[in-house]
């Protein structure tokens, strides 16, 4: 069987009943992989596909959303986009200058400014849920894929959460 859209076209289902869409995206001057999953495509809506190409076609909006809410965490000093921020500033030491795209003196939004969107993964079968239909992955280091904070959103395009991958 497959689902088709108008914007992400066929989408065909293996032979386990799962889809998959993957593209690159372009943001600024970053390259992001988007991702589109659900382990069945029967709890796939067209809903679901709409809301998911609205995430992807705004997704510098997205990206805007999701670094205010990740600015937002950092006075609280238990927050996982603190303690992300103390384990980088502790990693680079003198070299984090070297390390930020734009330097103010306020080394946590300079390392939110900072961060690179790697991916966006959305799991269409979760559309309307109390779990994630989004997830944003960012790193200051894209070579570093376990030091990286993950934002969640929901279907409606509203942050639900920041978190550390681990």
């Amino acid at each position: 069987m497959a689902i088709e859209h108008d914007y992400f076209g066929l989408l065909e289902s293996g032979p386990d009943g799962a889809i998959f869409w993957s593209e690159n995206v372009d943001l600024g001057d970053m390259r992001v992989t988007v991702d589109l999953t659900a382990p069945d495509q029967d709890d796939v809506t067209i809903d679901a596909l709409d809301a998911a190409a609205s995430l992807v076609t705004a997704i510098d909006e997205i990206d805007d959303r999701a670094r205010r809410a990740m600015l937002g965490e950092v006075d609280n000093r238990a927050s996982d986009v603190t303690e992300f921020i103390l384990m980088m500033t502790d990693r680079y030491g003198d070299e984090l200058p070297e390390v930020l795209v734009d330097v103010s003196g306020d080394a946590p939004v300079d390392v939110i400014r900072s961060l690179e969107l790697m991916s966006m993964t959305i799991l269409a079968d979760e559309h309307g849920g109390s779990d994630p239909f989004a997830v944003l992955e960012y790193a200051l280091d894209p070579d570093e894929t376990d030091d990286v904070l993950l934002v969640n959103f929901a279907s409606d395009g509203t942050v639900q959460s920041v978190t550390s991958a681990d």
